[in-house]
C-alpha cells in the first residue's frame, strides 16, 4: 500500500477531488488529506462533498508519500501562498515523486517555483500565469512532463486519473 497526499482547502472542485481520491483508495492505497490545519472540514465548491484534513502541511513530510495530487477549484488559491505547502511540493518534486495537478492546481506549483522549463496544462484562465512562472502551457487533455501530470477540467479526469495511477505504478482503475 502506498500513501498518496491530497493537498486540499475549502472550495475545491468536487469531482476533481472525489474521483481521483476514490480511484486511489480503490487501488488499495492510503489517501491522506493535507491542508493548512489538521482536522479542518473542507467543502467542495458545489457542496456535494466534504472531507476532513488529516494533517497540517507543517506536519507533513514529502518523503512519507508515493505521490501528490492537487485538485482544482478555489482550493489552490487558498494553499498556494502557504510556505509549508510550498516546501512540501518542492521536496516532493526534488525527490521525483509524481505530482498530479488539475484545473487551478498548477497555481500551487507556480507559487512554489516548480514550472521553469516544464510543459504542462491547466484551466485555460491560468495559461498566462503558467507562462509567467516559466512553464510552457499547452491545451491538451493531459500532459506528462517527467514527474508532473497535469489536466485542464473535470472533463479530463479519466485521462488525469489514468496517468496518475500509471505514475504511481499500480494497476489501472
Amino acid at each position: 500500500m502506498k500513501k498518496v497526499a491530497f493537498l486540499l482547502a475549502d472550495g475545491f472542485e468536487d469531482s476533481e477531488m472525489k474521483n481521483p481520491y476514490d480511484a486511489i483508495v480503490k487501488n488499495g492505497n492510503d489517501a491522506v488529506i493535507i491542508s493548512l490545519k489538521a482536522g479542518d472540514e473542507l467543502k467542495g465548491k458545489k457542496g456535494t462533498i466534504q472531507y476532513t484534513s488529516h494533517l497540517a502541511a507543517s506536519e507533513a513530510r514529502a518523503e512519507d508519500y508515493a505521490a501528490v495530487i492537487i485538485p482544482g477549484g478555489k482550493s489552490p488559491s487558498h494553499l498556494r501562498e502557504d510556505k509549508d505547502i510550498q516546501a512540501f511540493v518542492q521536496a516532493a518534486d526534488k525527490a521525483g515523486l509524481p505530482i498530479s495537478a488539475i484545473c487551478h492546481g498548477p497555481q500551487v506549483l507556480a507559487s512554489a517555483g516548480l514550472l521553469q522549463g516544464r510543459t504542462l496544462t491547466g484551466y485555460a484562465a491560468i495559461a498566462d500565469e503558467i507562462k509567467q512562472a516559466g512553464g510552457n502551457y499547452v491545451d491538451k487533455e493531459v500532459v506528462v512532463d517527467r514527474n508532473l501530470v497535469t489536466s485542464r477540467t473535470p472533463e479530463d479526469e479519466p485521462a488525469f486519473i489514468e496517468e496518475t495511477i500509471n505514475k504511481l505504478g499500480v494497476s489501472a482503475y
